[in-house]
């Protein structure tokens, strides 16, 4: 029987097209030459002291943060921790409009960089266009703090927002996400929710440019000039929060872990990143283990492209926004 004769088949085509460097609009590649040129004038990320890079701004003071506008709703939550109190940044959509769900939130920063204030803006402009109240976690950072300190944080953050979500803000429809580390602490999330708590009811993921595979999959381990991530920079991130477990532990590395029963999840990634592969091999893994997946790829997208001010970045915010409203419809 030939593969087209066989019910069960089923063939997912990706385009090859947009892997080529004909796909990378213009103002991408104007946009990552510019990026190219300034970090080549600046101290390699991987050689600077953590407290210098914590001082910076988010972005690095190379990409321009997503600011707020001066109708920002946000307010300061705290909850019982394993850590201690742990900082919920709530951002609240505008006045009289009807909070349809949840998202939380987990920020990038390889497990040892950022914080729940600094995504005001961008999640300011999910809570408007999603119609939800966006809480960001601040979680525990590496080294003082290596994993799973993180994942614990954002266990507690998941499982208190499940048992009092409509309580709270009148909805029990949860989305999960984050970008970069962020993505990876959404999975751990949901794993530990159906693993510890018997909970599978989450509306979905939204997982930006996350890493699933710590052994490092092999676009990672060719990601010697890419930008803002490359290897280096990956290792020295690694070296940081990776302390107590085996790189392709399933608790740290969810490439390897069983993946059933997960709610739809929508992959972001773009061409240019080093992590590439990750995304295209957790999605692979997603729909084989049962779940509904997305994958959207954008050509010449480079880590953390979403965050810079290109019809690139939007179009992939818009994608996102859509996603996290049609999951909690």
């Amino acid at each position: 029987m030939t593969p087209n004769q066989d019910a069960t088949a089923h063939l997912i085509q990706i385009d090859p097209r947009m892997f080529a460097d004909a796909a990378i609009d213009s103002e991408t590649r104007d946009m990552n030459e510019r990026l190219r040129q300034a970090t080549s004038e600046l101290p390699a990320r991987w050689e600077l002291p953590l407290e210098i890079e914590r001082s910076m701004p988010p972005g690095g003071g190379i990409v321009s943060p997503i600011l707020a506008s001066a109708e920002l709703r946000a307010e300061d939550r705290f909850i019982d921790g394993p850590g201690g109190p742990l900082l919920l940044r709530q951002i609240f959509p505008p006045a009289g409009t009807a909070v349809r769900g949840v998202y939380l939130h987990f920020h990038g920063g390889g497990f040892c960089l950022g914080s729940a204030r600094g995504q005001d803006g961008m999640l300011e402009s999910i809570a408007r266009h999603a119609g939800v109240v966006a809480i960001s976690v601040d979680y525990r950072l590496a080294p003082e703090h290596p994993l799973p300190a993180a994942a614990a944080d954002g266990e507690a953050a998941a499982w208190w927002l499940v048992r009092n979500a409509r309580e709270t803000y009148g909805t029990d429809r949860i989305v999960i996400g984050g970008e970069s580390a962020g993505a990876a602490l959404s999975t751990f999330c949901a794993l530990r929710l159906r693993d510890r708590h018997g909970y599978t009811a989450l509306a979905g993921l939204n997982l930006s440019q996350g890493g699933y595979d710590l052994s490092l999959t092999p676009s990672m381990r060719q990601g010697h000039d890419t930008l803002i991530l490359n290897l280096p920079t990956f290792k020295v991130h690694l070296s940081r929060f990776l302390t107590n477990f085996e790189p392709d532990d399933p608790v740290v590395s969810p490439l390897y872990a069983d993946l059933r029963f997960l709610p739809p999840a929508l992959f972001t990634i773009g061409t240019a990143d080093p992590l590439l592969d990750d995304n295209l091999f957790m999605y692979m893994k997603w729909v084989a283990a049962g779940n509904t997946g997305e994958l959207a790829v954008y050509p010449g997208g480079i880590h953390g492209f979403t965050f810079l001010s290109t019809q690139l970045s939007r179009r992939a915010a818009e994608r996102s926004e859509r996603f996290i409203a049609t999951c909690i419809a």
